[in-house]
């Protein structure tokens, strides 16, 4: 870990990652107990507020190096899938391309630093989902890269169909229900 003039540097098997300490915090590193020590100048509130998230900050990019981040996302629906092309994650979500009958995939580039790797590449029934990963050593980006991929297809409340996290649970609703037969 490197600390200059308010920016901080970790580097670690997964990578390197930094990032600018906001005003009003200083970082200091003990090699001796190898522990980072994370301070403030004022009790004023927004920089109480900064303190706190620059020491969560400090220890996700800490944890990133060394361990790195991941989830992994599901497609149900038959038919779905995911594969990967170069660096582009192609996937296919039931959109028929411009009323021709042909499916229509999204093509999702991989941003820098972080890797897609895809277990199941097709949907097959309900039970058994097209499944893969995204792993990386910033949090954010992982984060940000699942969000965007999971907006494609949120996963609908009837069918169950669409893209959504693996730990994630919906609930799912009934469909219509038909009234006895007066009129």
């Amino acid at each position: 870990m490197i600390l200059d003039q308010g920016r901080v540097q970790v580097s670690g098997p997964k990578g390197s990652l930094d990032w600018a300490l906001p005003s009003g915090i200083h970082a200091e590193h003990d090699s001796k107990a190898n522990v980072i020590r994370v301070g403030r100048e004022n009790d004023r509130k927004q920089t109480r507020a900064n303190h706190g998230l620059s020491r969560a900050l400090i220890n996700n990019m800490v944890r990133g190096v060394s361990e790195g981040f991941q989830k992994e996302l599901h497609i149900y629906g038959t038919g779905y899938g995911c594969k990967l092309e170069g660096k582009n994650l192609q996937i296919n979500a039931g959109f028929s391309g411009l009323g021709h009958g042909r499916s229509y995939q999204f093509a999702v580039p991989v941003p820098d630093g972080l890797e897609v790797e895809v277990l199941a590449a097709a949907a097959r029934g309900e039970s058994d989902p097209a499944r893969f990963i995204v792993r990386g050593a910033d949090r954010q980006k992982v984060g940000q890269f699942a969000a965007e991929v999971r907006k494609l297809r949120p996963t609908e409340p009837y069918q169950g169909k669409g893209i959504r996290y693996s730990d994630e649970v919906v609930r799912r609703k009934a469909g219509k229900a038909f009234a006895s037969g007066s009129a």
